[in-house]
């Protein structure tokens, strides 16, 4: 069975929005986008990489590989993680997108996340991870299906936007394998569920 990690940028009152540009996510009116990159570091980068290199196929919504393909798809900059990003599996669960060949080397996941995802996660192979796609999170979170986050936590409150985990979440306990302070004071902690 693969393990699912979810990886999260997120502020300290558990704001997950737009974290990239200006323009990234202004859903609800949300007008702080690009509030990550000011702590950007190399602490960050080396612990970002180290996940990189164990990260096995990828698993987005549809917004986030939208995003993503927009960015990568196209690339050719020489750049280590984007040659992972176009060379990687990448699944893709949506019931609105009527294709994944934008992207090479993508999967279209048609229908209810949780029992597409389940099903996917209960076949032989890589462990799978999720970058941002946080209504995906939200909803694999839910039925149990997240093994592991790693939740970098950066020190500013933002007061506005879509928080990792809106209304109820269920009660569930994890066990904090590592954590990293970077020099700019964001803590990458990591989690596995018990």
């Amino acid at each position: 069975m693969r393990s699912i990690t979810a990886t999260m940028f997120i502020s300290l009152d558990g704001v997950v929005q737009g974290l990239g540009r200006s323009d990234e996510d202004t859903r609800g009116g949300f007008t702080h986008g690009g509030w990550g990159p000011r702590y950007n570091d190399e602490v960050m980068f080396a612990e970002m990489g180290k996940g990189m290199a164990k990260a096995g196929d990828l698993l987005f919504g549809r917004r986030t590989w939208e995003d993503f393909e927009a960015a990568w798809g196209h690339s050719t900059d020489g750049n280590p993680y984007t040659a992972l990003m176009n060379s990687t599996v990448k699944y893709v669960v949506s019931r609105t997108l009527p294709d994944a060949d934008a992207w090479q080397n993508s999967v279209l996941l048609r229908g209810d996340a949780v029992q597409t995802v389940a099903s996917l996660k209960a076949q032989p192979g890589n462990d799978l991870s999720i970058n941002g796609s946080a209504s995906l999170v939200r909803t694999l979170h839910a039925a149990g299906l997240i093994d592991h986050y790693v939740l970098l936590i950066h020190p500013l409150t933002l007061g506005s936007g879509a928080r990792l985990f809106e209304g109820p979440a269920p009660l569930t306990e994890f066990d904090l394998v590592s954590s990293v302070a970077t020099g700019k004071g964001v803590i990458i902690a990591q989690y596995t569920r018990r």
